[in-house]
């Protein structure tokens, strides 16, 4: 695919350096890249570095984790303005939330026989690339893996660190209202990410498009990695009905995982695109403006 707007570095919980990520989408025939680490901008400067070595159009890129009806959402900004203070002071307060999510994840895994997890998912975090933000459940799982805890990933989760296990700690997340308010602040396009990954029936996804489009979004991840067809084909007949931009994306980690970087199912050729905006460098509109 020629853009990609949905990819994670080192800088928050892939496995790639951002430059070695932007080396491998440029391999893959990537045109256009959005970095968007969980949470942070830390990798945005080597990635542009590496992107105007390879001639990728690299467009400044975050996902932001949310709330919205007591569960927890990400949203998308694209073509922000990062100096922006609303943006900075949200930022700040996400990685503060989130050492003291994995503070908390490794107390309860030591109760349970397991000490030495924040220490080691760390070291795990270091090994894939210096950063300075806290260590997700990857890299917990990948030290739970090494150190004997459990057989291997899939257990991790399972028995551990998945929705609603032990390690599943909820984190206060500002809401999804604030959120968008946030990124509309620092002049961003914004997308709603993969709406098919959360838990929630059809009436109440379309409740949260509702929410996203009152809030002010833009745009619908419509395809996200190897999602179903089915999936793709409801989420552009929602961007139809609610007069959303399409948005798609790998959301890529790593290599041998959910996909990889460059590729997702093709759109439906009807549905207008988010990146030609971002590419021409076109200011948004909130919906309540267009």
């Amino acid at each position: 695919m020629y853009a990609d707007l949905h990819c994670h570095s080192t800088a928050s919980d892939g496995m790639l350096a951002p430059a070695a990520l932007v080396e491998r989408a440029h391999a893959q025939g990537v045109g256009v890249l959005a970095l968007t680490d969980h949470d942070t901008l830390d990798g945005q400067a080597e990635a542009r570095a590496a992107a105007g070595r390879l001639g990728i159009e690299l467009v400044s890129g975050i996902e932001l984790s949310c709330t919205w009806a007591g569960a927890t959402i990400h949203v998308l900004g694209y073509g922000f303005e990062a100096e922006v203070a609303p943006l900075a002071s949200a930022i700040d307060a996400l990685h503060g939330g989130r050492w003291a999510r994995a503070e908390e994840i490794a107390r309860r895994l030591a109760a349970k026989g397991m000490p030495g997890c924040l220490e080691g998912a760390r070291a795990v975090q270091q090994e894939r690339g210096e950063s300075g933000n806290a260590p997700s459940r990857p890299h917990f799982a990948e030290f739970m893996v090494r150190a004997g805890y459990v057989r291997d990933h899939a257990q991790a989760f399972q028995r551990w660190l998945g929705a609603g296990k032990l390690g599943d700690v909820k984190q206060h997340w500002p809401t999804l209202e604030s959120t968008l308010a946030t990124l509309r602040e620092a002049g961003a396009w914004i997308s709603l990410a993969h709406p098919c990954h959360y838990d929630f029936t059809r009436t109440k996804r379309r409740k949260l498009v509702m929410a996203f489009v009152e809030g002010g979004g833009h745009a619908l991840e419509v395809s996200n990695g190897p999602q179903v067809d089915s999936q793709v084909g409801m989420l552009a007949n929602t961007a139809r009905e609610f007069g959303l931009l399409a948005s798609a994306g790998s959301d890529f980690h790593g290599p041998r995982q959910w996909s990889e970087v460059g590729s997702y199912r093709a759109l439906p050729d009807d549905l207008p695109l988010l990146w030609p905006r971002l590419t021409r460098m076109e200011h948004p509109k909130s919906k309540e403006q267009s």
